[in-house]
């Protein structure tokens, strides 16, 4: 897991053009770590692979994990949704976001082949969240200019 002020977790990831040996097992990485944390998705920047993969289970139950290659936004609800976010690469700090309550996201599953499904709830923050990873944005990026300034002091104080 890399740490901010990292350049790559503000550098947008590479698309990938097919699912591979080396691409599954990525995705098994991230399914552990998230498992392991625990949390509700991982992008592949927050480990420094700069490829656009990301994995997302926000069920109760557990072991629901999509994994997602190349996801993209299509279409997003008006009713919107608050919840606290935060991210292991800012250790100790959260903050409330509101975002679409559902989203339909296009992305190649674990066969490379390209499906649309749509997230609600959790889902649809943990799914929108990990896109942002992927374009190179941290959840601060989303809060007022003196917000997310007074976050990342906290974090480099930390540190």
């Amino acid at each position: 897991m890399i740490l901010w002020p990292d350049k790559r977790l503000v550098t947008p990831a590479d698309p990938i053009d097919g699912i591979t040996d080396e691409i599954r097992e990525i995705w098994r990485d991230m399914v552990d770590t998230m498992e392991a944390m625990p949390g509700v998705g991982m992008a592949a920047t927050q480990f420094g692979i700069m490829m656009r993969l990301a994995v997302v289970d926000a069920s109760h139950e557990r072991g629901q994990a999509v994994l997602m290659a190349n996801p993209e936004i299509i279409q997003s609800s008006n009713e919107m949704r608050e919840h606290i976010e935060g991210s292991p690469n800012l250790p100790g700090v959260s903050a409330k976001l509101i975002r679409p309550a559902r989203v339909d996201v296009r992305y190649m599953d674990h066969a490379g082949i390209y499906v649309r499904k749509e997230f609600k709830g959790l889902w649809s923050t943990s799914v929108q969240h990990q896109i942002d990873h992927l374009d190179g944005k941290l959840y601060v990026h989303r809060l007022s200019r003196t917000k997310r300034d007074m976050i990342l002091k906290k974090v480099a104080k930390a540190r």
